[in-house]
C-alpha cells in the first residue's frame, strides 16, 4: 500500500514553470522529426524556453537555428541563445507551449505583439512520397495584442552544424533565389554511407522560405549576419563565398520577411528545413553485391529545388492533414486516457523519425516504385540498421499509421535472408552494423538473439497479413518463416542461455518471457500454415504450442502461485511478461484468462514510483515493455498503474533527452537511451 500511496503522489506532481505546458513539457520538445539525419530537438529537463537553449541533435549536439522579431523598431529574440555584440535586443517571453503527434507550437510576447511558432514535422503515413521528404516547417505568425498596429519583421538562420558531427570540417553553400529563396550548405569533401558522431557526412542542409517583395536574405558570419538583421530590419541579398570550417567565424545562413503593419493575426511566414542526401542506402543484393537506394520522393520531384518549391507551396495542406491525424490520434487514445494521450502524441515523431522510405532504379535508370524497403536506424543504442528487436517494439505505430510501412520495414530483412547469404538458421539480429549501410552479416557474427529475432520475425509477419489479407510476404518467405519456426520448437519451452531484446541486463537461461514469445512464434507459424492451405502442418503446430503452453505452466510458476517468475526454478524472481501482448495481438488466446488474471493482481504489488522493474536483477525498467504489460492487464486499475508511471516520467523534469525509453522505477531518472524508436511501442493499446 506504501508503493501505492507513493506513486500515485509523484504521478500527481506538476513541475512548476513559467509557461503553460500542455498537455506536459516533455524531456525534450520535438522540433524538426523526419529522419535520422533531420533531428533537431529542444532539450527541456525542468524546463527551457524556446529562446533560452539552443535547439540540437538527438544526439546533444548543438543545431544552430536563431530567431528574431523586430517590432516598431525593438528586436526580440525568439529562437536559440545567440549572442550578437554590436547589437542590442531583448527576449521575448514564452507564455505557451503545446505539443500534438505532429505538431511543437510555441506562444511568446514580444512587447506590443505576440508570436505563434509552430513547428510541424508531417505524418504522411499513406503519400510514400510524402512520407520519404526529409523537410520539416517553421511557421512564424504574429499578432498585435494592444489593438493598435506595428511594424514587424522576421528573422532567421541556421548554422553549417546542420551538415557534419565535426564542426572542424570545411563546408560550402549557395543561394538560389527564384519562386523560393533557398540556402544549400554541405562539407566540401563529403564521405557516402559514413558519419560522425551520428551525423551523416554527404548530401545538403537546406533552409528556405517563398519568395515575396517583402524577402530578404544573407550568408556570413553568424555575428555580422544577425547584427546587420536587429539593426536594419533587413538583409541585404550577398553572399559569404570565404568558404570554410564550420565553426570558422561560424557561417549562417539567414531569411528574413517584412510583415509591415500588423493588427490583427498575420498569415504565417513559413520556413523549410531539411537534409537531403542520395543515394539514401547501401542495401546488399545477391552474391555480396550492394545496391544504392533512394528516397521515394526522387519519383515523384526531379530535384530538391522541386521538392522545397512543392513542400512550401503545400503548407496549408500539411498542416490540415497533420492537424486531422493529431485529432484522431487524441480521440482514440483519450478513450483509454488522458495520460495515455499525451504518451503516444509525444511518441509519434520519434518513432517515423528514425525510418527513410526508399525505392530503386530499373534498368533503364527510371525508379522502380514497386520496389520499397524501410529503413531504421537502432538510434542511440546500436546504430544498426534494421534492428529486428526495435523493429518488434515499435510495430504499433506502423500498424496504427500505416499496416504497409510495417511491410516495407521487413522486406528488406526477408530479401536478405532469401538470397541464402546469412549462414545462420534463426533470424538474423539487423540489416547492417553501421546505419545507412544495409551490407547483412555474412559471416553470421551478428548479435545472436536465436528465439528472440526468430519469434519477432514470425508474429510480425502474421500481423500485417492480419490486418491487410496480404499474403505476399507469408507465401514469398514461406520456407524462412518455417526455418525459424524450427529454431522456435526447439528452443523456447527451456531457452538456452542467451540475451533477449533487453540485452543490456546480460543472457539468461530458462527465461519465462521469452520462452513466451516463441510459444506464440509456433502458434502463430500454425496461423500462416492455414492461411496458406497448409491444415496438416497448422493442426502439427497448434498442437505443439498448446503442449508447451501447458509445459510451461508449470515451468514457469513461482511457488507461491501468485506470479510468473523471470527464470524457471527461480522464485524469487519475476519481471514484466510483456511478450504475452502478442498473444492479444494476434487473437491467439493462447494462453488462459487465469495468467493474465494472477500478473494483473502481482503487479500492483510491485509498483515503485516509476512504475513496475523490468524484472527483479535491477529497479529500471523501459517505457514500451511498461505500456505492452499495461495493454494486457485485467482490470483498469493496473492498466492505469502502467500508463500513469510512464507520464510521470515523461514529465518529471529530470531528462533532457529526447523521449528515453529505459529509466529508474524509483526515482524516475534516465538510464541513457534516447529518441529511440521503440516508443512506436507506446501505441500497443490503439492496434488491439
Amino acid at each position: 500500500m506504501l508503493r501505492l500511496i507513493c506513486f500515485f503522489t509523484l504521478t500527481s506532481y506538476v513541475h512548476a514553470l513559467a509557461w503553460t505546458a500542455t498537455p506536459f513539457n516533455p524531456p525534450s520538445i520535438p522540433l524538426a522529426v523526419r529522419t535520422p539525419y533531420l533531428s533537431a530537438w529542444l532539450p527541456q529537463g525542468p524546463g527551457v524556453a524556446l529562446n533560452d537553449g539552443w535547439p540540437t541533435f538527438w544526439t546533444g549536439s548543438i543545431l544552430g537555428w536563431a530567431g528574431f522579431v523586430k517590432v516598431d523598431g525593438t528586436a526580440y529574440s525568439f529562437l536559440g541563445v545567440p549572442s550578437v555584440s554590436g547589437a542590442s535586443f531583448q527576449k521575448a517571453v514564452q507564455t505557451d507551449f503545446e505539443f500534438t503527434a505532429t505538431q511543437s507550437n510555441f506562444k511568446l510576447t514580444a512587447g506590443p505583439v505576440d508570436l505563434t511558432v509552430s513547428f510541424l514535422s508531417p505524418v504522411e503515413a499513406n503519400d510514400l512520397a510524402k512520407q520519404s521528404a526529409p523537410l520539416s516547417y517553421m511557421a512564424v505568425s504574429a499578432a498585435s495584442n494592444d489593438g493598435a498596429s506595428h511594424s514587424v519583421q522576421v528573422y532567421s538562420d541556421i548554422s553549417a552544424e546542420w551538415v557534419s558531427g565535426d564542426n572542424n570540417l570545411v563546408a560550402n553553400w549557395s543561394t538560389a533565389s527564384g519562386n523560393v529563396v533557398t540556402h544549400q550548405i554541405q562539407l566540401s569533401s563529403p564521405s557516402v554511407f559514413s558519419e560522425v558522431n551520428d551525423h551523416t557526412q554527404y548530401g545538403a542542409a537546406y533552409y528556405a522560405v517563398l519568395n515575396t517583395a517583402n524577402t530578404t536574405y544573407q550568408t556570413g558570419a553568424d555575428v555580422a549576419v544577425r547584427a546587420q538583421f536587429i539593426n536594419n530590419g533587413s538583409l541585404p541579398n550577398t553572399q559569404d563565398t570565404s568558404f570554410r570550417a564550420i565553426s570558422d567565424a561560424w557561417p549562417v545562413f539567414a531569411l528574413s520577411q517584412n510583415l509591415g503593419s500588423v493588427t490583427g493575426s498575420t498569415e504565417p511566414v513559413v520556413f523549410a528545413i531539411g537534409h537531403i542526401r542520395d543515394p539514401a542506402i547501401s542495401y546488399i543484393v545477391e552474391n555480396n553485391g550492394r545496391q544504392d537506394r533512394s528516397l521515394y520522393f526522387w519519383s515523384e520531384f526531379s530535384s530538391p529545388a522541386a521538392l522545397i518549391d512543392d513542400f512550401l507551396s503545400n503548407y496549408a495542406g500539411a498542416l490540415a492533414t497533420a492537424t486531422a491525424f493529431d485529432g484522431q490520434l487524441q480521440s482514440d487514445a483519450n478513450a483509454i486516457s488522458s495520460d495515455y494521450a499525451g504518451i503516444v502524441a509525444l511518441s509519434v515523431r520519434q518513432a517515423l523519425g528514425a525510418t527513410e522510405l526508399t525505392i530503386s532504379k530499373n534498368g533503364d535508370g527510371s525508379w522502380n516504385t514497386e520496389d520499397v524497403i524501410l529503413f531504421m536506424k537502432e538510434i542511440s543504442s546500436d546504430g544498426n540498421t534494421n534492428t529486428v528487436d526495435v523493429i518488434f517494439p515499435a510495430w504499433p505505430v506502423l500498424l496504427y499509421t500505416n499496416p504497409a510501412l510495417g511491410k516495407y520495414l521487413l522486406e528488406g530483412l526477408f530479401r536478405y535472408q532469401a538470397t541464402g547469404q546469412y549462414p545462420n538458421a534463426w533470424s538474423v539480429h539487423d540489416l547492417g552494423a553501421h546505419y545507412p549501410q544495409a551490407i547483412g552479416h555474412n559471416d553470421g557474427a551478428d548479435e545472436a538473439m536465436p528465439v528472440e529475432e526468430s519469434g519477432n520475425m514470425v508474429i510480425m509477419a502474421l500481423s500485417y497479413a492480419q490486418r491487410t489479407n496480404d499474403k505476399s510476404h507469408l507465401s514469398a518467405y514461406s520456407d524462412l518463416l518455417d526455418q525459424w519456426t524450427q529454431i522456435l520448437i526447439t528452443d523456447s519451452l527451456i531457452p538456452a542461455n542467451q540475451i533477449s531484446t533487453d540485452d543490456f541486463a546480460g543472457p539468461l537461461p530458462n527465461q519465462t518471457n521469452l520462452a513466451i514469445k516463441g510459444i506464440i512464434g509456433i502458434k502463430a507459424m500454425a496461423e500462416i500454415a492455414l492461411i496458406l492451405g497448409d491444415t496438416a502442418k497448422s493442426n502439427n503446430y497448434s498442437a505443439i504450442a498448446a503442449d508447451y503452453v501447458a509445459q510451461w505452466q508449470m515451468l514457469s510458476a513461482s511457488d507461491s502461485g501468485d506470479h510468473l517468475t523471470l527464470a524457471y526454478g527461480n522464485s524469487s524472481s519475476w519481471g514484466l511478461s510483456y511478450n504475452l501482448y502478442g498473444d492479444k495481438l494476434l487473437g491467439l488466446n493462447l494462453f488462459p484468462a487465469s495468467i493474465y488474471e494472477m500478473q494483473t493482481a502481482w503487479y500492483k504489488t510491485v509498483a515503485e514510483p516509476f512504475g513496475v522493474p523490468l524484472d527483479t536483477r535491477h529497479t529500471y525498467t523501459k517505457s514500451d515493455w511498461e505500456i505492452w504489460t499495461g495493454a494486457i492487464m485485467t482490470d483498469n486499475e493496473a492498466r492505469d498503474i502502467f500508463i500513469s508511471a510512464v507520464k510521470a516520467w515523461a514529465s518529471d523534469g529530470q531528462s533532457s533527452q529526447p523521449f528515453g525509453d529505459w529509466y529508474e522505477t524509483t526515482n524516475g531518472s534516465p538510464n541513457g537511451f534516447r529518441a529511440r524508436p521503440v516508443v512506436g511501442g507506446h501505441l500497443a493499446f490503439l492496434v488491439l
